[in-house]
């Protein structure tokens, strides 16, 4: 099975916002190949745009519609570089945090690559030859910002509190836009509105959250226009060239969401084997601010040339600081390397997707970070294993072994016949909460099992029975309950920080064949138990240390 799981950043800093994209569609990526599964994903920049032309210091912050060739030309002159330049030398950063992140991406495309313009002008040319496009005089009202037409409903008076100018502005973002007029090519768009309407009906579950299936289908219900798909190359020389109207560049959104395909082998697979290459997508992974496109332009696109649509777009919110949006202007923001950095990365891995919000927004805050650290990693996972693995007076090896022998089970109604059946339920339950494609509530899940076998350990003292041979199979019991609780979780936890999951599993001794999702069935294993590393002793050899700093 092939699940192509799909974030393409675009071209501006690095803000913590993509940190949380990327690594949400990589914990979706590492739980499929946890359960055996072939997994893709494919992440990238899209470096096509006006402004990078112009302000080539500056990059990019806008996410939507048609002027991000715009921008992106912006910014290269700003910078004084040339545009190509511009781009080879920022879409550096993104690769780079990446793998700082530890994203384990099959594909980074840059939608500046050769095969990527020979997959959008062959898409092109298919709408075309269908009769799906046609060229016409288009006015309205344009955000460069947004990158996007707005019509005259969602556009609205504005007065800028700082300066007292007036300007009209797109009542969704709040961004400037202005009356455009030009001759360019029209989709079909509104034709598209009852099969739209009939796949939602279908696929209620293509946008997560419901809120926002719920925003999309009455959005394409209240009624759709024809969509501008291409600029005046005067306006917009950096992008993708019409394939047959060398006055035209193509918009940027039909280009930018191609990429997709292009590293699906798109228009070259294979006949009977389209999917091998990881398309449909099960699951495209993106901000809130880009639902449009995804869930209602691409999905048309698609259908007009009767190619399959992704399985599910996972649209997740923002992250604000300060309670207040983030903005490059105002310096509201966080750097993501900066964040690595302080506080490690599976730390920030942990934190995003916990505290990560799908529908409703997060609050970032460094005090945050620490709060989760302390009571979930430090206090929660770190002091389990460490009272497991180097407690004085057992051996997990020894209390494994007895079970293999005995393979005896506690007494119904006991406080171990309750965590026994917590550990049972895990795995179901937290493949439940992956399935809805929510990671966040999965994570939450296997912590409140961890947090259940520290205050089992606490409860039933094992060291109190350290010594007293009438208690040793009574201590062999609580030991082998903590230390199965360890390894499934340990085994659970992986998609999110595989590093130190590793350094867990190989402290219990458990062998790298026997992390999988179906070692994670309670008593599944009876092999563990002598480390395969050396645990250490004081902070040596500690999951997690303490903090360096605690503000």
């Amino acid at each position: 099975m092939s699940q192509a799981l799909s974030s393409t950043s675009m071209l501006v800093p690095p803000h913590i916002g993509h940190l949380y994209t990327l690594i949400l569609t990589d914990v979706l990526k590492r739980w499929q190949v946890l359960q055996g599964r072939k997994a893709i994903l494919c992440t990238g920049t899209d470096e096509h745009g006006m402004k990078v032309r112009g302000t080539s210091r500056a990059t990019r912050e806008g996410r939507k519609g048609n002027t991000k060739n715009y921008k992106i030309e912006r910014a290269a002159s700003k910078a004084g570089q040339d545009v190509r330049a511009f781009c080879d030398q920022n879409y550096k950063s993104f690769e780079v945090l990446a793998q700082r992140a530890n994203i384990d991406n099959d594909h980074f495309i840059r939608t500046s690559e050769p095969d990527h313009r020979f997959a959008v002008q062959h898409f092109w040319l298919m709408l075309k030859e269908r009769g799906h496009l046609y060229a016409s005089k288009h006015e309205g009202w344009y955000a460069v910002s947004d990158e996007t037409f707005y019509p005259a409903s969602a556009v609205q008076l504005t007065l800028d509190p700082s300066t007292g100018r007036k300007f009209m502005a797109s009542t969704e973002t709040g961004k400037e836009v202005e009356w455009t007029s030009e001759n360019n090519y029209h989709f079909r768009l509104s034709a598209f509105k009852d099969q739209l309407l009939e796949y939602y009906e279908s696929n209620p579950n293509f946008v997560v959250p419901t809120a926002r299936m719920n925003d999309v289908v009455q959005a394409v219900t209240a009624g759709l226009e024809d969509l501008s798909v291409s600029r005046p190359v005067e306006r917009l020389s950096w992008g993708v060239p019409v394939p047959d109207d060398e006055t035209q560049t193509i918009y940027v959104w039909l280009d930018a969401l191609i990429n997709y395909l292009t590293k699906a082998n798109y228009p070259f697979q294979i006949p009977g084997k389209e999917d091998a290459a990881g398309w449909p997508a099960d699951c495209h992974v993106i901000g809130k601010d880009i639902v449009r496109f995804h869930c209602i332009y691409w999905p048309a696109f698609l259908m007009a040339l009767d190619l399959p649509l992704p399985r599910q777009v996972l649209t997740h919110a923002h992250w604000t600081l300060g309670h207040q949006k983030m903005s490059k202007s105002t310096g509201n923001v966080v750097n993501p390397f900066f964040a690595l950095d302080r506080f490690g990365v599976e730390t920030m891995r942990y934190y995003l997707i916990h505290d990560g919000g799908i529908r409703n927004d997060s609050d970032y805050d460094n005090s945050y970070i620490i709060e989760r650290y302390k009571k979930g990693l430090q206090g929660g996972l770190g002091n389990l294993a460490s009272r497991i693995i180097r407690g004085k007076g057992w051996s997990i090896k020894k209390s494994v072994e007895e079970q293999a022998v005995s393979g005896k089970a506690p007494a119904e109604g006991s406080l171990a016949a309750s965590h026994r059946i917590l550990l049972m339920n895990l795995p179901e339950i937290v493949t439940a909460k992956f399935e809805a494609l929510d990671s966040s509530a999965a994570l939450k899940q296997i912590m409140n099992a961890v947090y259940a076998t520290n205050r089992y350990m606490q409860h039933t003292q094992p060291w109190d029975l350290v010594g007293n041979p009438q208690e040793s199979e009574n201590l062999n019991s609580v030991i082998y309950l903590c230390a199965e609780s360890l390894r499934i979780c340990g085994i659970l936890l992986q998609p999110y920080m595989p590093d130190t999951m590793r350094k867990l599993l190989d402290m219990l001794g458990v062998s790298p064949e026997a992390r999988k999702y179906e070692n994670t069935l309670l008593g599944s294993d009876f092999s563990y138990g002598k480390p395969q590393v050396e645990v250490g002793r004081g902070i040596q050899g500690v999951l997690f240390p303490p903090l360096r700093s605690n503000s």
